[in-house]
């Protein structure tokens, strides 16, 4: 029987260690918080996305980098796979709006009880709020691990799964230990940035609004006045610029311009109009309420959170009869309904993160076992490797898919 350790108990972390334990193995997990865990108790907003009813075929589009290394993993454990694992255990799901897959309770702990069940039944030792400070490597081989807190001598195993997560939501435990564990052992770690993440804005108009939430508009990101980015759906003012699901799918595809300036950012509030057929709108807005102010004209075109940054947005005088209202100021309104534009100013920080983009280099992991090619016997898993992709549960089904991955090899 052999021993693995797996270091960090979270997504990855668990899968890998109870298909490990599933293979007749000896199986450790060090976590260093006091329960496994906690970074998936939180996502989804504590209803945990597990991941995506789409089509095997499509998970391959909604990774963001490096999809192809995911061929083997996808296809070794696929989302339906991943349902039909988390049914096995005793935990009912359900399918909601794009395709995203929910515990029927919609809650994240029963995620993780399920899990830790699974990794009891299998005899897997748990070994809470012991932090793993380093790899024990000889002869170019992982041998065990280094313990904090503990004398130089290691815990000695027959392989080492490192599954520590990426550097987003710091309060879970995701300090980055894994990329310093990846370099310390030789391995290249790609730049890291927080990814899915909220923007904050030049203007202080999405401040004034905070709390609205806009339904079917359109965001667009623009990088040196080049479209890079371009989708409908939802989208959120905050105090300091804008989130939401529209949002944080666009900062992905912003990062690689983040030198390029200026960076604007579009809302067209009716991406099903063209600018014709919204003119024709506003002009029998404007038809019916001609001896009102322009202030309290416009309720029936936007939100009302909006109308008052949109006539400072615009520079039309509120107090000005909509009868006055000349054809260029109405033209203004127009194109500030089409293109209201924002400037970025920069990303929040990792705590705000779903997902850290860049990592361990999958250059150095073999795509079939998640073995690394410069040690052997070391494996990684999950958000530590250079593997994002857009919101829906698919960051889910690839910390599934690559903890699977390397839980079978042992």
């Amino acid at each position: 029987m052999k021993h693995i350790i797996v270091v960090g108990g979270g997504a990855a972390g668990m899968m890998a260690a109870i298909w490990a334990a599933r293979n007749g193995n000896k199986v450790t997990i060090y976590e260093k918080n006091d329960r496994l865990g906690r970074k998936l108790f939180i996502t989804g907003k504590g209803r945990c996305n597990l991941t995506n009813a789409c089509d095997v075929n499509e998970l391959f589009e909604k990774v963001c980098t490096n999809d192809k290394f995911m061929y083997s993993s996808f296809y070794g454990f696929s989302n339906d796979m991943t349902i039909a694992f988390f049914e096995e255990l005793g935990l009912k799901t359900k399918v909601e709006r794009g395709q995203r897959v929910f515990p029927a309770s919609d809650k994240s702990s029963d995620v993780i009880s399920v899990l830790s069940k699974e990794l009891k039944r299998l005899g897997v030792k748990v070994v809470l709020e012991t932090a793993v400070k380093g790899l024990y490597i000889e002869n170019e081989q992982a041998k065990g691990v280094y313990l904090a807190g503990t004398p130089e001598e290691p815990v000695r195993s027959d392989s080492v799964i490192v599954t520590t997560g990426g550097y987003s939501y710091q309060a879970t435990g995701s300090t980055g230990d894994g990329y310093r564990f990846a370099k310390e052992s030789g391995h290249k770690v790609i730049k890291i940035s927080p990814s899915l993440v909220p923007l904050e804005t030049v203007e202080d108009y999405p401040n004034i609004m905070m709390g609205l939430s806009l339904k079917n508009v359109r965001f667009t990101i623009c990088a040196n006045q080049k479209e890079i980015y371009s989708e409908v759906g939802e989208m959120l003012f905050t105090h300091y610029g804008v989130s939401g699901p529209l949002v944080l799918t666009g900062s992905t595809k912003l990062i690689p311009y983040l030198s390029q300036t200026p960076i604007t950012l579009k809302i067209d509030m009716k991406p099903a109009l063209s600018y014709e057929q919204l003119d024709q709108r506003i002009l029998r807005d404007f038809e019916n309420k001609k001896n009102k102010h322009i202030k309290n004209a416009l309720d029936k075109l936007l939100p009302q959170k909006m109308i008052p940054v949109m006539i400072e947005y615009t520079k039309i005088d509120p107090e000005k009869p909509i009868n006055a209202i000349t054809k260029a100021e109405r033209e203004c309104l127009l194109k500030a309904c089409k293109e209201f534009t924002l400037t970025f100013r920069k990303l929040r920080d990792y705590n705000e993160a779903i997902v850290t983009k860049g990592g361990v280099s999958v250059k150095d992991i073999d795509p079939g076992t998640m073995e690394s090619k410069r040690i052997k016997n070391l494996y990684f898993a999950g958000e530590v490797l250079d593997l994002d992709a857009v919101t829906g549960g698919f960051n889910l089904q690839i910390a599934w898919s690559t903890g699977w991955v390397a839980g079978v090899n042992q």
